[in-house]
């Protein structure tokens, strides 16, 4: 087997949009991706953060049902899963894992493996997989995933990451610009 491949889902797997819809409607709002500017949703929708944080939790399982795939992502993981590891490591719940992994079959995706860590905190995962690469959408993590593992982190970006990045964590634009940095690099 080639590489071992830390993967993000939300967001990174699945298109960042994915929660704008349920937004939308549960706060009568009418938001699209550009106007979410920060990862922290809370202020966004302006109520208190127990009662988004209990809005959240009620409704994780059908957010993350309905999610669509990132554009280009099935082929390519696909692709790489025939020749590297692919470690698919969220913060979502421990407990979404059944839904999770139904997700990744009607997907017709593969996995070598699936961790939900229930934290943003990654670090001490992907160091536990050792994982060679990681592909994230929350900005921090993806900083603190490379100075602290020390090894390249591809970056999707969005309008709510567009902090400056360290050299190490790699900006891309969609799946196919990774592909194209990962083919580089593995070379």
């Amino acid at each position: 087997m080639g590489k071992r491949f830390g993967i993000d889902i939300d967001g990174t797997v699945t298109c960042p949009t994915s929660m704008i819809p349920h937004l939308n409607k549960a706060f009568s709002m009418n938001i699209t991706l550009q106007d979410i500017k920060q990862y922290d949703l809370n202020p966004l929708v302006n109520i208190g953060e127990r009662e988004f944080a209990a809005w959240f939790a009620e409704n994780e399982p059908l957010i993350y049902s309905t999610s669509p795939l990132a554009e280009g992502a099935r082929d390519i993981l696909l692709k790489w899963q025939e020749h590297h590891e692919l470690y698919f490591i969220s913060a979502r719940r421990s407990d979404l894992l059944a839904l999770t992994e139904e997700w990744f079959c009607k997907q017709g995706l593969t996995y070598h493996h699936v961790e939900l860590i229930g934290s943003h905190d990654k670090v001490a995962t992907a160091k536990k997989y050792n994982v060679d690469i990681f592909f994230e959408d929350k900005h921090d993590n993806a900083v603190m995933i490379h100075e602290a593992c020390r090894i390249p982190v591809i970056l999707f970006d969005t309008p709510y990451n567009r902090a400056a990045t360290p050299e190490g964590v790699i900006r891309v634009q969609n799946w196919r610009q990774a592909a194209n940095w990962v083919e580089n690099w593995l070379k």
